[in-house]
């Protein structure tokens, strides 16, 4: 149900994103602090909403359909933000670029593969860049302005968020490779396989989709 906590907590992932959007554009020091304490907040119930879901017998189909879809707007919205606000730096954008063709990649492989009741499961290694990514990302978005509100401007925070942004799409470009590689695997056995005779009984029910609580 969409009212389980669960649910709620993937809910409040979109609802944030209009409240980063409003302080990350305002540019003040403490309106940058606010915008990463609303991100990282936003970004942990990433974790906590798969946990509880799993833990509670919470698992469902809206569950499944929003919490991909939640993650990818979410991090769209603060890639978007950083490089408006001019908060990424030439080399910056880079990764960035690729981190946000790879979600692409992915949603447009896990649709095709929806329809041939396939899932892509969720490697540690994508686990990881979720972590480095959304590490990075609420670094950037506090920026050396918001560590100087909390008394850290001594600390390159910018930098330790590029170079986070950087370990992030170098894991992005791996598990993107692998998840187009197991794509193209079930794709190739798909066209080689040929269409069943009709059957006189009742046709079987179809697998349960494994799709993935996060990716």
């Amino acid at each position: 149900m969409p009212t389980d906590l669960p649910n709620l907590l993937t809910l409040s992932r979109i609802a944030a994103i209009p409240v980063l959007v409003l302080f990350a554009t305002l540019g003040e020091p403490w309106t940058n602090l606010v915008a990463c304490i609303v991100f990282s907040a936003a970004a942990i119930t990433d974790y906590f909403d798969g946990k509880l879901a799993r833990s509670r017998k919470q698992i469902s189909d809206f569950g499944r359909m929003l919490d991909p879809i939640a993650d990818k707007l979410l991090v769209g919205a603060a890639l978007m933000l950083l490089a408006g606000n001019g908060q990424l730096s030439t080399f910056g954008l880079f990764p960035a670029i690729v981190i946000l063709l790879r979600e692409i990649l992915v949603s447009g492989l896990r649709e095709y593969l929806a329809g041939l009741k396939i899932g892509l499961p969720v490697t540690n290694l994508a686990k990881w860049k979720t972590g480095f990514q959304m590490g990075a990302l609420g670094a950037l978005l506090a920026g050396d302005s918001g560590a100087s509100v909390i008394w850290l401007s001594w600390l390159p925070v910018s930098l330790i968020g590029e170079v986070m942004l950087l370990a992030a799409a170098i894991l992005t470009l791996v598990t993107g490779w692998d998840y187009l590689q197991a794509g193209l695997r079930h794709v190739g056995g798909a066209a080689a396989q040929p269409p069943a005779p009709p059957s006189p009984g009742p046709a079987p029910a179809p697998a349960p989709l494994q799709t993935p609580l996060r990716s």
